[in-house]
């Protein structure tokens, strides 16, 4: 019992500690959005954006908080490309009238290219939605959403 207690006490001191990141960025598309990644260790996330998004035929504001696990990572010689899917919510409302707010789940895949020298990130998403609140009293519909984003880590 001690032999393993010892052993397990060696394997915890020798592995290397998480690594939580913060980075900030911009997502061109559908949102277009700044962008900020709260990263709680190497395999999860807080996305958060805040930007604008076609609605109801027009432009409005819209905001994401998303939970993002990374699934997968395949390592290049410079570069680390990390596979993400997550699980979040979107509020988005028209820019001129105010009179009404949208909000629903989306669920995004994103794959990334991370430079080993340089504290940047590229990215693409691609993302379905699903409004459950619409101000024109629409039932539940899906809508995709997708983009291309830079992030620098800090």
């Amino acid at each position: 019992m001690r032999k393993l207690v010892l052993a397990f006490t060696a394997l915890a001191l020798s592995t290397a500690p998480a690594r939580a990141d913060v980075g900030l960025g911009v997502i061109l598309g559908e949102p277009t959005a700044l962008d900020l990644k709260l990263g709680f260790d190497r395999r999860s996330a807080l996305d958060l954006a805040f930007g604008v998004d076609r609605l109801w035929d027009a432009y409005g504001y819209y905001f994401h908080a998303t939970y993002l696990a990374t699934i997968a990572v395949a390592r290049g010689n410079a570069v680390d490309v990390p596979v993400r899917i997550g699980i979040g919510g979107a509020l988005f409302w028209d820019d001129t009238h105010f009179d009404g707010f949208a909000a629903g789940v989306r669920a995004p895949i994103e794959l990334a290219r991370r430079f080993r020298r340089a504290p940047v990130e590229i990215y693409g998403e691609l993302a379905l939605l699903l409004v459950f609140v619409d101000p024109a009293a629409n039932p539940p519909y899906l809508q995709g959403q997708g983009g291309i984003g830079l992030r620098v880590y800090f």
